[in-house]
């Protein structure tokens, strides 16, 4: 098994956003971790549960796309290393996956590009690349999943809502034979499956796509902390 990559994000907080987009404020999109994350994030009046929760930052932070990434490019672009990025008013459905989780400080350009230069054969060869290419890599959904795959929780396929969690990580293959990920929502349709946020061509939406496509994945990154025997024990109860 891969050894788990652990990357140091930065400390502090940093608002991001594109010129190219109409920003008042409403949506920021968080950068770093600790305790001046911590206070941003209730200072903008994000709840503190989202607050503490992993699955729910990255699903807040996915959220704040919408209405900012409104339409879908999928040109090839270079961008700068470490911390490109395409103009936010614009993406592809794995820059969802990659600017939630730069809201988190990890930088899933710099994670995938060098876990390949560590491991290249154990990345998809679709694209007849001979070396990794930093512009690219982290923007394809099965580099996405084989990064994932490699270093976060594998979950098994299933058809049960409950088994997703928010935050959890999709990857499907469309009618088309394209493969699409997104991200789960803390939300739920009327019908009870959990809505996802991901760009399938009209920008960044929220909605009931879970099982309209075929799956081909299921992912938790990172993956959660193994809990103790302590953590795991029932506490006993006592009388008040």
């Amino acid at each position: 098994m891969a050894r788990a990559i652990r990357p140091q994000p930065s400390e502090g907080i940093t608002l991001r956003r594109s010129a190219n987009v109409p920003w008042d404020g409403s949506r920021p999109m968080l950068m770093g971790t600790g305790p001046a994350r911590l206070s941003a994030l209730l200072t903008l009046g994000i709840p503190l549960l989202i607050a503490q929760d992993p699955g729910l930052r990255l699903v807040a932070a996915a959220r704040a796309q919408v209405g900012v990434t409104l339409g879908y490019d999928s040109r090839y672009a270079r961008i700068p290393y470490p911390g490109g990025d395409v103009p936010l008013d614009r993406g592809v459905c794995t820059d969802v996956l990659i600017r939630a989780y730069r809201a988190q400080g990890l930088d899933l350009q710099k994670l995938v590009h060098e876990d390949m230069g560590r491991a290249w054969e154990a990345y998809p060869r679709a694209w007849g690349l001979k070396a990794p290419d930093r512009n690219i890599d982290h923007r394809r959904v099965p580099n996405l999943a084989t990064f994932f795959g490699r270093h976060g929780l594998s979950l098994p396929l299933s058809r049960e809502a409950k088994a997703y969690l928010p935050g959890d990580i999709v990857t499907w293959r469309l009618t088309s034979g394209v493969p699409h990920t997104g991200l789960v929502s803390d939300r739920r349709s009327p019908a009870g499956h959990p809505l996802i946020l991901h760009n399938i061509g009209e920008g960044v939406r929220e909605e009931d796509r879970l099982f309209a496509y075929t799956l081909t994945g299921h992912y938790r990154y990172p993956a959660p902390a193994p809990r103790s025997q302590a953590q795991a024990a029932p506490r006993a109860s006592r009388a008040e």
